[in-house]
């Protein structure tokens, strides 16, 4: 019901501006037109609400009802005010209470339901390209439980940006570069010596084992740390035994990457820090020219406004170090400008959103204010940094396993698939079903997948969540299964209704129980949500929104009957159901959830 508020606002702030104009305080009207109409909090008090006259009532220094009254009658007089409103009316010590005509959510739902994005509008903007830079893992590291946050919240986003018509870069800037590769190669030259002009034949097997087995040696072995150092400047300076070894430990990292975004369903493009090795120079080079760059104990950096240390000293953004070598400001840095800069030379988006952990905020804060100062983002652009909190165990430490290691990612959906599969199994044995193998192993990856997926976006990213495989698994409260569960009892309807595509012409639809019209009211605001998560990046306002309507649903379902109806009200509830269905599937397609039909 977006485009209807947007154009309920619009009457208002006219009404708002010409007593402003009569009272001569008109400069006042950019300040006081914004929340100028909300959406009501009690049905009682109509579809929207606006408590302007009691704001007015402090400046022109008359009675709230009075001012009020006189807004009215202004708004009485637009007639296309009047096509859209049943009543408006003063409430209490002067709130304007506004009640919607019935064909206006009448049209609404008729509208959605022939819409394949359910009536959520395309984007206005005039450059659509956007970056999402999400997961970001790194070679030769499995990914853990904390890529789980970046991957599937980046994902969301690009989702809900991709439906709003956005063009959008999914990124994965992995960590393909950097001094560890010189341990790495040095490593693989050792042991693998026969066939190091040919790395084909090499089958590194478990590769967290071979690079704990490296930094093992690089710790310890002084011998093997002189020649890691020296391998690092091999691979910088392209050496073709050296890249041969990079690729292939990016190679068979990627394999283990790949099997994860199968499993989560994620797309994503991979680019990863070394692409962008070329354009480093000239990002010292640049600030150098600007001013900007300035010399601090050998190494060079920018010092950043408005950030301190503890003795109150302004901190760097360290672009070279001491040593001549650049860091991950500088990559980020060279990152943001190529894909801003227009093609060919770059990527040519309006908007870049990374989405990290909060422990990188300062990071991004200080590549931001530099990129700013250096004029690397064009004006119309924006950047937003996308943080999000930990992931904890029941006891409210970080979630590990008891040895104290990070939790494989891997390990984490294939127990959670594991549970999901028998508490389904328990249920077909209680209901006494017969179901197949094939059928028991489909539902059960989709349930468990889901299940870890939801309970993170349903989670304010700002803050660090507890992970509970017995939570999120559950079939009641705020979780997957019980969203698919109501998605399951609409299936039900459809397989019983067999007369179900004999209602597609023209058919008159009314409502009369509050129970249907709160449902409608519901199924209207999905709109308003998507908008809202473009904007402040919180995937989470989709799930409460998700977790709201089911509950809406569930008591629609249960108390009204829908097959049994009489024809007239039988047909109007199977439209309230296929809007539903239709919001749920687009949802949680959105959140990256498969759905079914049987559970």
């Amino acid at each position: 019901m977006l485009s209807t508020f947007q154009e309920l606002r619009s009457h208002f702030e006219m009404s708002l501006k010409d007593i402003l104009k009569e009272n001569n305080n008109l400069a006042q009207f950019d300040k006081l037109k914004l929340n100028i109409i909300v959406a009501s909090t009690r049905t009682e008090f109509g579809d929207y609400q606006s408590n302007i006259s009691l704001t007015l009532s402090k400046i022109l220094k008359k009675n709230p009802r009075e001012i009020a009254s006189e807004f009215i009658s202004i708004l009485n007089k637009n007639d296309n005010l009047n096509s859209l409103c049943e009543t408006i009316e003063i409430a209490g010590p002067g709130f304007i209470n506004i009640k919607l005509k019935k064909t206006i959510y009448i049209n609404k739902l008729i509208s959605n339901l022939n819409s394949i994005n359910l009536g959520i509008p395309l984007t206005s903007a005039k450059n659509k390209k956007i970056v999402v830079d999400f997961s970001s893992p790194n070679i030769a590291k499995e990914m853990h439980v904390g890529h789980l946050r970046s991957t599937i919240i980046g994902d969301t986003i690009s989702r809900i940006l991709e439906l709003r018509g956005y063009e959008v870069l999914r990124l994965n800037h992995v960590g393909d570069w950097g001094t560890q590769f010189g341990m790495l190669i040095t490593h693989l030259k050792d042991i693998y010596q026969d066939s190091i002009n040919d790395f084909k034949n090499i089958n590194l097997g478990d590769l967290v084992n071979f690079y704990k087995a490296s930094k093992k040696r690089f710790d310890n072995e002084i011998e093997f740390q002189e020649r890691s150092r020296l391998e690092v400047v091999k691979l910088q300076k392209g050496d073709e035994i050296s890249l041969k070894a990079w690729k292939l430990l990016c190679k068979e990292s990627r394999k283990e990457f790949n099997n994860i975004y199968q499993s989560l369903n994620i797309k994503i493009i991979e680019r990863g820090e070394s692409f962008y090795n070329p354009y480093l120079k000239s990002i010292i080079d640049d600030l150098n020219k600007q001013g900007i760059l300035v010399e601090d104990n050998g190494a060079k950096c920018v010092f950043l406004d408005g950030m301190i240390n503890k003795e109150g000293k302004r901190l760097p953004l360290i672009i070279q170090k001491k040593d001549g070598g650049f860091n991950y400001a500088t990559t980020d840095l060279a990152a943001l400008r190529y894909r801003f800069k227009k093609p060919p030379d770059g990527d040519g988006v309006g908007r870049i959103i990374y989405v990290t952990d909060q422990g990188q905020s300062n990071h991004f804060a200080g590549v931001f204010q530099v990129a700013m100062k250096a004029s690397w983002i064009p004006e119309n652009c924006k950047v937003d940094h996308v943080p999000f909190g930990l992931v904890q165990g029941i006891d409210g430490k970080k979630l590990k396993t008891r040895e104290g290691a990070a939790i494989k990612l891997k390990d984490l959906l294939s127990e959670s698939i594991k549970r999901a599969k028998t508490d389904l199994e328990e249920r077909i044995n209680l209901d006494n079903r017969n179901e197949g193998k094939e059928f028991i192993d489909h539902t059960s990856r989709i349930i468990g997948i889901s299940a870890v997926k939801y309970a993170d976006l349903s989670q304010n990213r700002l803050t660090n969540y507890q992970f509970s495989f017995d939570k999120m698994l559950s079939l009641s409260g705020n979780t997957a299964p019980y969203l698919l569960y109501t998605l399951v009892r609409i299936s039900g309807i459809n397989r019983k209704n067999n007369d179900k595509n004999r209602f597609n012409g023209d058919i008159n639809i009314s409502f009369s129980n509050d129970l249907e019209w709160n449902l409608l009211k519901k199924l209207l605001k999905l709109d308003e949500i998507i908008i809202s998560i473009e904007k402040d990046l919180l995937p989470n306002r989709l799930c409460t929104y998700l977790f709201e309507l089911c509950q809406i649903y569930n008591r629609f379902y249960d108390k009204l009957p829908i097959l049994k109806a009489e024809k007239e009200q039988m047909i109007a509830r199977l439209k309230l159901c296929e809007l539903t269905e239709k919001t749920l599937k687009l949802s949680l397609g959105l959140l990256g959830i498969e759905t079914l039909e049987r559970m």
